[in-house]
């Protein structure tokens, strides 16, 4: 399946709740979610007076809005799952903490960008350093120690300059340090589940793959 590459806000109606995609934007925007809080398409408004949904939808609902906030194809997501199912600990967790260490993930969370599909467009553009070397993968897996900055070339961009100057008004993360002045930031440690600012329930995305 391609990418999804269609309004945006429509994904946030889908799901029933705002799911963050335009960054910033979707705290000073208003959402079209709040203007119709029903699902988009022709018996959207109807979907209300359907029957109460199954265990599986619910499942499946999950797993979508988390693919959709995280901006992976669905291949991606269930190779990811794939991936994390094999480590030790709880898996919806490890889920959860792969997704927060991709490449793109940490250039949005540490504000060099605007939101997740703005950054992993700056990572295929070739803007991005970790370790003083450029990465183009947006999955990269970024590692506790490492260092994630904006190529000394690519800092006067205009999106990578308006980002930065809202940094200061972002709830900061706990798990990751960042100079604004330089473009750099640093992965501390792994991020637990308790530091991951996701309303999600993990457990129904493992519980659908578990099938």
């Amino acid at each position: 399946m391609a990418r999804y590459t269609g309004p945006v806000c429509k994904l946030c109606r889908r799901e029933g709740t705002k799911l963050f995609l335009k960054g910033s934007r979707c705290l000073t925007e208003k959402c079209a979610i709040e203007r119709r809080s029903y699902a988009p398409g022709q018996h959207g408004q109807s979907a209300g007076r359907r029957r109460k949904q199954s265990e599986y939808a619910r499942q499946l609902r999950e797993k979508q809005k988390v693919k959709r906030i995280y901006g992976l194809t669905e291949r991606q997501f269930k190779n990811l799952f794939d991936r994390v199912r094999k480590q030790p600990g709880v898996t919806g967790e490890n889920l959860l903490a792969a997704l927060e260490t991709r490449l793109d993930n940490l250039v949005f969370r540490m504000g060099f960008a605007p939101s997740r599909r703005a950054a992993r467009q700056l990572v295929r553009h070739r803007h991005i350093q970790v370790n003083g070397r450029t990465v183009d993968i947006p999955s990269y897996a970024v590692q506790p120690g490492d260092e994630v900055r904006v190529a000394p070339e690519s800092r006067e961009l205009a999106v990578v300059q308006a980002s930065l100057a809202a940094l200061s008004r972002a709830a900061p993360v706990p798990w990751i340090a960042v100079d604004s002045q330089k473009a750099v930031g640093k992965l501390l440690e792994r991020p637990s589940r308790d530091a991951i600012p996701i309303a999600a329930q993990e457990q129904l995305i493992v519980e659908l793959y578990s099938k």
